[in-house]
């Protein structure tokens, strides 16, 4: 049975930090996903202050990943409305689009395009500067690598090209769905770079991991558990 509007309230209320809509990057009220009939998000009202570093921890299963993929708009909310950047879930999409960046399992890279020419193509579609492309590349350890097609990389170099990616566009919300998967401590520092990049410039971002060594930039930590948001277990049972 899901929850009543006064117990979710009672749960949500304390990673509600106070903020006006125009100091929102993400504003959330009741969404609720549901996949056939299994809900994956219940009810979640969440809001996130513009400059936020937020982390997100729970199992698997827990809804993070569903929670990422619609502050992203990949994925709708079966109920519930919300705001991103201050454009609307359902209205927004492509204003959206145009100032976020998600880094997750699927890079969204063109295999059959080296390295550069992906960031290039990238570049010119959200109008950034191409002249930044090899710079990022060599930020990120690929300079030597960068005219080699993508479908001959190793996860860990995917993922910094989609590091490399996220470097060029200057995002105004970073959301990382388990980045450190499958990566080794170079790969894994490279995303605690474009992490604190991201937080100097002022931006959001919004981290979802299961390792416990990173996520140390965080200013609060969200805890979900069967698509809500809970109180966090290693904060002894209480609601950070």
């Amino acid at each position: 049975m899901a929850p009543s509007s006064t117990s979710n309230a009672l749960l949500t209320a304390p990673n509600e930090p106070s903020t006006s809509i125009e100091d929102s990057a993400v504003s959330l009220s009741r969404v609720t996903r549901i996949f056939g009939v299994t809900p994956a998000l219940v009810r979640v009202d969440l809001e996130v202050a513009r400059g936020e570093v937020l982390l997100v921890r729970g199992p698997n299963g827990a809804g993070k990943s569903t929670l990422l993929g619609v502050l992203a708009t990949t994925l709708a909310p079966t109920y519930g409305s919300g705001s991103v950047l201050g454009f609307a879930l359902d209205r927004g999409r492509d204003q959206i689009r145009r100032r976020m960046e998600l880094i997750g399992h699927h890079t969204r890279l063109y295999e059959d395009l080296t390295a550069r020419e992906n960031l290039r193509f990238w570049a010119s579609l959200f109008g950034g500067d191409t002249s930044r492309v090899d710079p990022a590349l060599e930020a990120v350890g690929l300079g030597p690598a960068g005219d080699d097609r993508v479908r001959g990389y190793s996860q860990g170099m995917r993922q910094r090209v989609a590091v490399a990616r996220a470097l060029l566009r200057e995002p105004e919300l970073l959301l990382l769905d388990e980045p450190y998967a499958g990566l080794d401590e170079e790969a894994k520092a490279s995303v605690d770079g474009l992490i604190d990049e991201t937080a100097a410039r002022g931006a959001t971002v919004v981290l979802a991991t299961h390792d416990p060594t990173r996520g140390g930039a965080a200013g609060r930590t969200l805890y979900m558990d069967a698509g809500r948001i809970v109180p966090d277990p290693m904060a002894g049972g209480r609601a950070p």
